[in-house]
């Protein structure tokens, strides 16, 4: 049901004030217009032109972010601790390398300040955007796996201002986060205007997470290796990888076009490994890096889980986080900001007048601020923070080494850059893409061969505890709904949505008021319904819970509807439909045509009559692998000889292997003692020329046509 849209608006009172451009319905509509009509031509592309318009409006607002947020947290630096406390941070060479204040002109306004900070980002945070929180690229992971429409705009300011806050005030933080959360929102909006597929929503804000990282380290190669690496813990998002590159190279363009190209930290001279010997050492620190990396990991989330008992308001715990935090800092003032200042001096041997214990405290030291300022619920990474206590990790090492072991060398730089890639590589569980993000950071290609025993190292001693930094990775893509779909339900591809959808019965005006839009959805007896434009363009979905809960019943349906809801194209084939199901975390997703009208709806029944038909059809499905084997796919028949018999006494033609074996939702290896019953799917492999056979065998009285090879692929 849609309801009239009047031909005319009246006109409004004299001196009433007229809307802003922006706001005019018939901009507006305009803009829906076009959007509209380029995600019809987008999704319409092959791989490569998409991905290529995809990827740079993607890397260009990760520059710009980049820039914008570089510049909010300079400016926040300026005014809280440089005009507030009198005190600046050192900087890195890429940044000025300035040496910053030697000491603190006003002491006790260091704490002060860092908790006014804290009590900021507290209050924006959790009064605005309580998912901004925390580090931001967890927050985007999430969204990839589970809904890649789903991160707010709003989410996406609040924690640009909450992060130059806490961070500019003197908490732990790194600037990764939020850089991160601004293009990966942005691919989360891209999702949502343009009605992307799901694939092709998680590859949109994983390459807008790498992106957006690779521009503000100055480390493209790096940034688009992490949008592949960083959604799992043991595997590798191959289909973002070369989308990534395109959107990192473009993103590094547009920064390094403000600020410059080069690297973000400055070494003395270049690094050529010739010592075997040297890999003893480095070993030494892939121990210790695994160690602290997950001391990282578990007192951050000790912080976290503690942080949830206290019994003070959300908005204030912030606050007592960067009261330690500014009461450590007057004993090491290390622990301030970014850091990356301090690395930088580290990197020159300017730290050569610290006393050794303090050294050693330094990692230590940046794991507790960096827990208080995050852990209790300020805005900030923990990227950036890893590679600072990593970079603290090898000073320390090369400061004790150096007291009885001379053959360590005069220069701290090789340690500190290993270290720093072991530390956050292992923990962080992508140890390519940091290692080739430091290496870029550093200008010092020439350390990966042997930072690699380090970095390995530390990785297998993360990996054997099964512990990450980013909580919201899956283990491998295998984890993925996805995955699991295509793997456990292998023939929802065989039918397309269309096939089993059901006609709407409601689609909503957003121009209807809520209280008539919940009385005619109560009246059918559904869940919720589309809502769509006065031109019939789909713009999100509504609740009927939803409708009869608002407070204004005199609002539009407009005011409630959720434009992050996942929806699926009626000729999209139902593992898709399924996968956009589960994303949406409902009972129902709306199904969209060509040109973005809401013309069915996809409900987990319609899915399960849809794949009962299919093996009630006893779809079959051959796949030639060489000349001489096909994959097959059959069901088997109710009078098949098989039915009731072990694989090992079932009497199969010669070259045929029952690969696994499909009863209801589950899905089996095969093994010589496993039963066949009747209804089970068979994957198998075969030999062309007992296809045939292989068929009336498994089907029993049904006898199948002659087989028709096309293109590789024989449908019977």
């Amino acid at each position: 049901m849609r309801s009239p849209v009047p031909p005319s608006a009246p006109k409004p009172p004299e001196g009433t004030p007229r809307q802003p451009p922006w706001r005019r319905a018939s901009d507006v509509l305009a803009w829906r217009r076009f959007t509209s009509a380029l995600g019809v031509r987008i999704n319409a592309m092959s791989y490569l032109p998409k991905w290529l318009i995809l990827g740079a409006m993607i890397g260009i607002i990760a520059g710009l972010g980049a820039v914008v947020f570089y510049e909010a947290l300079r400016l926040a630096t300026h005014f809280f601790l440089g005009v507030l406390a009198g005190y600046l941070p050192p900087t890195p060479a890429g940044e000025g390398g300035r040496a910053g204040t030697g000491h603190f002109v006003r002491p006790w306004a260091i704490p002060l300040v860092v908790t006014l900070g804290g009590l900021l980002a507290g209050l924006i945070v959790f009064t605005w955007a309580p998912e901004a929180e925390g580090h931001g690229t967890d927050a985007a992971i999430d969204a990839v796996h589970h809904n890649p429409r789903g991160i707010r705009l709003r989410a996406v300011v609040i924690k640009i201002i909450a992060s130059a806050i806490t961070i500019g005030s003197g908490g732990s933080g790194g600037r990764e986060g939020p850089t991160a959360q601004i293009s990966a929102g942005f691919g989360s909006l891209l999702a949502r205007l343009l009605d992307l597929s799901p694939e092709d929503g998680r590859i949109a804000v994983s390459i807008g997470i790498g992106s957006g990282i690779g521009a503000i380290f100055s480390a493209p190669l790096g940034g688009a290796v992490l949008a592949a690496e960083i959604v799992y813990r043991d595997d590798f998002e191959y289909s973002a990888l070369l989308p990534g590159m395109f959107s990192s190279i473009v993103a590094y363009a547009i920064f390094g076009g403000v600020y410059g190209y080069q690297p973000l930290f400055g070494i003395p001279g270049t690094y050529h490994f010739h010592d075997p010997m040297q890999l003893l050492y480095f070993a030494v620190i892939g121990v210790l890096a695994g160690g602290i990396g997950l001391l990282y990991s578990k007192s951050f989330y000790g912080v976290v889980s503690l942080n949830l008992r206290l019994p003070i308001s959300r908005k204030l715990r912030p606050a007592v986080g960067g009261l330690l935090v500014g009461l450590l800092a007057l004993w090491l003032p290390e622990v301030l900001g970014t850091g990356y200042g301090w690395v930088q001096q580290g990197l020159l041997n300017e730290l050569l007048h610290l006393p050794l214990y303090i050294v050693i405290l330094l990692p230590l030291a940046r794991i507790v601020a960096t827990s208080l300022s995050i852990g209790t619920g300020g805005s900030g990474g923990v990227f950036g923070p890893g590679m600072v206590i990593g970079a603290f990790t090898g000073m320390a090492v090369w400061r004790v080494l150096g007291t009885f072991a001379p053959a360590v060398g005069h220069n701290p730089a090789p340690y500190v850059i290993v270290a720093m890639m072991a530390v956050f590589g292992s923990i962080s569980r992508a140890p390519l893409a940091v290692m080739l993000m430091v290496a870029q950071m550093t200008g010092s290609l020439g350390l990966l061969a042997p930072a690699m025993i380090a970095v390995a190292i530390a990785w297998f001693i993360v990996r054997r505890s099964d512990d990450s930094i980013y909580r919201s990775q899956l283990r491998t893509r295998a984890d993925s709904v996805s995955s699991r779909i295509e793997a456990g339900m292998p023939l929802l591809a065989a039918r397309k949505v269309s096939d089993v959808m059901t006609a709407p019965r409601a689609v909503l005006d957003e121009q209807t008021p809520i209280s008539d839009a919940g009385a005619l959805l109560a009246r059918l007896g559904v869940p919720g319904a589309p809502v769509v434009d006065p031109r019939g363009t789909y713009l999100g979905t509504v609740e009927t819970n939803k409708l009869r809960e608002h407070a204004d019943q005199e609002a539009k349906v407009s005011a409630v509807l959720d434009a992050t809801t996942s929806t699926v194209s009626a000729s999209a084939t139902l593992d898709r439909g399924l996968d956009a199901l589960t994303q949406a975390g409902g009972q129902w997703i709306t199904v969209t045509s060509g040109d973005r009208h809401a013309v069915g709806i996809l409900s987990i029944g319609d899915l399960v009559r849809g794949y009962q038909a299919l093996l009630g059809d006893s779809v079959s499905k051959f796949e030639l692998v060489t000349p001489h084997a096909v994959t097959l796919e059959e069901r088997i028949g109710k009078d098949s000889r098989l039915a009731g018999k072990a694989i090992r006494h079932a009497g199969l033609p010669a070259g045929c292997v029952i690969v696994t074996v499909q009863r209801g939702d589950e899905r089996m290896a095969a093994n010589g003692n496993t039963v066949l019953k009747a209804g089970d799917v068979l994957a198998m492999f075969a030999s062309p020329a007992g296809v045939g056979a292989i068929t009336v065998l498994v089907r029993g009285s049904e006898q199948p046509e002659p087989p028709e090879m096309r293109g590789g692929t024989q449908l019977v």
